[in-house]
């Protein structure tokens, strides 16, 4: 658990301050007001006058995994069945895990989730976010019409040619290999040949 863990030196400590300068505090918060616009959820940090100060506060409200099974339910019904409500840490990483899996499901690539250590020992917190855009993002392309957040997923163009197309062009040169209009062998030295210079130049 977090709460438990020593000050982090050397390769731990590099990584862990490389992970602190990724997270983006108005990018966390933006994902957040999405999080709570799509679930009507109230998710307020541990000292709401003051707002959410740092990425600590930001793994606070979503670390017990309540909030993200609640948006990925409404994103794909059903996609949780059961949300864990007990404040055991264990129940608490069950829902993250769940989450997780539910996103993978949903369609979102495994690059685009993040660990369930990266958000409840708060190791990687940048990754949390990202996920949440790449999850908004993913809404859209499925049709989603509710409140919106990162960029729409293209889809996917996919071209397909027939053989008498691919085998036309083998036989075209393209723009980066110059051309061969003009060209000619005149006046070039066979390999080889030795090359016999005169008097008079010629």
């Amino acid at each position: 658990m977090a709460a438990f863990q020593g000050p982090a030196y050397g390769l731990s400590r590099e990584c862990m301050l490389k992970a602190q300068a990724k997270f983006e505090m108005p990018r966390a918060v933006e994902a957040l007001d999405w999080i709570r616009a799509v679930t009507q959820l109230d998710l307020e940090p541990p000292h709401s006058e003051k707002g959410f100060q740092d990425q600590l506060d930001f793994a606070d409200v979503l670390k017990d995994g309540t909030a993200l099974c609640t948006l990925i339910n409404i994103l794909q019904p059903g996609a949780v069945p059961k949300i864990n409500t007990m404040k055991a840490p264990f129940k608490q990483r069950e829902n993250l895990e769940m989450f997780l899996k539910a996103c993978e499901s949903y369609g979102l690539k495994s690059h685009d989730l993040f660990q369930v250590n990266d958000l409840y020992e708060r190791k990687n917190l940048y990754m949390v976010v990202n996920c949440m855009f790449a999850l908004g993002g993913l809404a859209q392309k499925k049709g989603y019409r509710g409140p919106t957040i990162g960029v729409k997923v293209a889809d996917e163009n996919k071209r397909d040619f027939t053989k008498e197309k691919l085998e036309l062009g083998k036989t075209i040169i393209g723009l980066q290999s110059g051309t061969n209009k003009g060209a000619s062998q005149a006046g070039m030295t066979p390999y080889g040949a030795s090359r016999q210079i005169l008097p008079d130049g010629r």
